[in-house]
């Protein structure tokens, strides 16, 4: 009716102009001859009254005519509504139900719908309320019901009207799209998705030779068997590409079997029973990145670096950009071999040649063993007429008897520069060596990393999956005890005479005394090779030992962590430091030696409040038990016997429970 009385108006408004019009023209007339006033009267009379009964008659038949065609409308729209093939009911905000389709009741037959309305209703209710787009009226949900899973379109309308509690009141319309077809069909071509899978028997030729060569083909046909019968778990293709290296293919459907079984084929690989009682190991790497089977194989070869860069004997699938390790519990075995670290020696040396100068930059908050390798590529790069400089931001509580004795030397007066300094002189032209880390966001000046394309990479630590990947030469040997035995190793294989100062072979000899706890852990054939050479360069042992005794008070600190430790799972031992302190970090890792020092304890775990408001752990072990792996878990890293972590925005008693969490699961995997 309102739409009706609209036009009227507007045919009224020019009738009105029409007539007085014909007045005007009238009057103009009758002025001109006054015989014409009565006519005139009487025409315009005539001309009003017919306008009149011919703009009701018009009325009339618009009228008609809207009322028709918005029945019309309005048939064609409910009878849309009625006959949607789609589900469809109209409710309002509080989940009363106004209308619903045929199709609705028919699908919903023997289903308790309004258990999922409610919640429905809240959750869009909710929407429209925090909803700042206030012109985007649209609804669009997901919703499982019964064994069908269905993609929900809509809109709502505000009515104008308020309730009770004087809130606005919406008219909701939603229609139900069953979706389970078509997620089915996306969940099939998931699973038929291709993984790429490389496996690689470690050390197989230095291995193979330990055995007596009638022995020889029966262990290699062991290994396949047991590699194969592995693989038929997912009905892959495995193909032998070299005699140590296979390919691997199969569907994605089986990959969570591939976890669930957690790579059962590398503890069967050191099953395998030999007359010279040669173990066997296995390194895997999975992955299922890549549009191309061909991308996928770039991804999982990427993977298998970092395994064998974690030291093998482990297996790692690379998902959605995460790497998740499997094995690698096992206490490493001295494997290198001297022709790398002659290789590598000469490299290095070419590569100090080649550069203006030497930067050298460890990890975070470092240790001897960091100032120790600093120490060891500073003499090589001056012994090659390089300068050379050391990175380090700050002075921390471990190092203060070795830079005190340091200082008695002028030559170390400037060599020691911080990141500022570090930004401003380096260029493309600057070789810069990390020692004792490989992850990128641990290192002393994460931004010099992009200033220069020659970095080099000495480090022992497991591979993780944050590693320095633009490196040009990576020397890498987690077998070894330390990044100062490595660094020891490069200079007795360079071309070019190296000769060590006292303070320099002592550096590097605290180094490998502090990461092996006084030549007690990890510690090969090759560690004592290197600190028998740097003991040859004058080291003064009692002079070393006292750079890491403690003070009264220090003692006194490590005393109280001891007695406090609470032992779980039998063997583990968890203690923390609440003082803030400066050296906190030094405290928590003494503490942590101390207490592995106890009878029956595998491993200790000491946590400490940091300056910066961060929670750092240290975590210590025998080597039973993979400190590492459980670290790692929190961001952290190390090596088996020995590793840390940093917590942030985190309670010294919340980053506890966090830890306590890691070590369980770490029991739950190996079972």
């Amino acid at each position: 009716m309102q739409n009706n009385r609209k036009v009227f108006d507007v045919l009224m408004s020019k009738t009105k102009i029409y007539l007085a019009i014909i007045f005007i023209l009238l009057v103009i007339v009758s002025i001109e001859n006054k015989a014409m006033i009565i006519p005139s009267i009487i025409i315009y009379a005539g001309i009003v009254i017919y306008s009149y009964y011919a703009n009701n008659k018009r009325k009339s038949e618009i009228s008609e005519t809207l009322q028709d065609l918005t029945l019309t409308v309005d048939t064609a729209a409910k009878t849309s509504l009625i006959s949607s093939p789609f589900p469809l009911i109209i409710l309002q905000t509080d989940g009363n139900i106004i209308w619903k389709s045929s199709k609705f009741n028919s699908e919903f037959a023997n289903i308790d719908i309004n258990k999922y309305i409610d919640d429905l209703t809240i959750d869009i209710k909710s929407e429209i309320k925090n909803r700042q787009d206030t012109s985007n009226k649209d609804i669009l949900r997901k919703i499982e019901i019964g064994n069908k899973t269905y993609q929900i379109k809509g809109r709502y309308v505000d009515t104008k009207r308020k309730d009770k509690k004087n809130k606005k009141e919406y008219m909701i319309i939603l229609y139900f799209i069953d979706d389970t077809e078509n997620i089915k069909l996306q969940k099939e071509y998931k699973d038929s998705k291709s993984c790429v899978g490389v496996l690689v028997i470690d050390n197989y030729e230095e291995t193979i030779q330990q055995l007596e060569s009638e022995e020889r083909p029966q262990v290699v046909a062991q290994i396949d068997k047991c590699i194969y019968d592995w693989t038929n778990l997912t009905n892959g293709i495995l193909i032998k590409q070299e005699r140590d290296r296979y390919i691997y293919f199969f569907e994605q459907r089986y990959l969570e079997d591939v976890k669930e079984d957690k790579f059962s084929v590398l503890d069967k690989i050191k099953e395998i029973d030999t007359k010279e009682k040669v173990q066997f190991t296995l390194s895997i790497a999975i992955s299922n990145e890549g549009n191309t089977d061909k991308e996928k194989y770039k991804s999982v070869q990427a993977a298998m670096d970092i395994v064998l860069g974690r030291g093998g004997d482990q297996a790692v699938i690379r998902e959605n950009e995460i790497y998740k390790f499997y094995g690698g519990r096992a206490q490493e075995v001295e494997k290198r071999t001297k022709v790398k670290a002659r290789v590598v020696a000469h490299a290095l040396e070419n590569l100090i040649k080649e550069s203006n100068k030497v930067m050298i930059m460890g990890h975070t908050n470092p240790d001897m063993d960091c100032i120790g390798a600093s120490m060891g590529i500073y003499r090589l790069a001056k012994s090659l007429n390089t300068n050379a400089y050391i990175v380090n931001n700050e002075h921390t509580p471990t190092l203060q008897a070795f830079e005190k004795s340091m200082e008695k030397d002028e030559e170390y007066e400037d060599i020691i520069i911080n990141k500022e300094v570090a930004l401003e002189n380096i260029d493309e032209e600057t070789l810069l060596v990390v020692v004792d880390t490989h992850k990128s966001n641990y290192v002393e000046a994460p931004e010099l990393l992009t200033k220069t394309n020659k970095i080099v990479v000495i480090d022992h630590h497991r591979r993780s999956a944050d590693f320095i990947d633009q490196s040009i030469l990576t020397f890498q040997e987690v077998y070894a005890s330390s990044a100062a035995e490595l660094v020891t190793e490069l200079i007795q294989y360079t071309q070019n005479e190296v000769e060590l100062s006292t303070i320099e072979a002592e550096a590097l000899y605290a180094g490998i005394m502090m990461d092996t706890k006084n030549f007690t852990f990890k510690t090969g054939v090759r560690t004592f090779e290197a600190a028998a050479y740097l003991r040859r360069c004058g080291v003064d042992i009692i002079k070393v030992k006292k750079w890491f005794q403690s003070d009264l008070e220090s003692y006194n600190k490590i005393s109280e962590i001891v007695r406090k430790a609470e032992i779980i799972h039998d063997t583990i031992a968890i203690s923390q430091y609440d003082i803030i302190e400066k050296d906190t970090s030094l405290i928590c890792a003494k503490a942590a030696d101390e207490l592995l020092t106890i009878g029956n304890i595998t491993a200790s775990f000491v946590l400490g409040l940091m300056e910066d408001g961060k929670v750092c752990i240290s975590g210590r072990s025998i080597g039973d038990v993979n400190v590492q792996m459980i670290l790692e878990k929190l961001g952290g890293g190390g090596h088996i016997t020995l590793a840390g972590a940093q917590l942030e925005n985190v309670t010294i008693d919340e980053a506890k429970q966090e830890l306590i969490s890691k070590i369980n699961e770490y029991f739950e995997e190996k079972e």
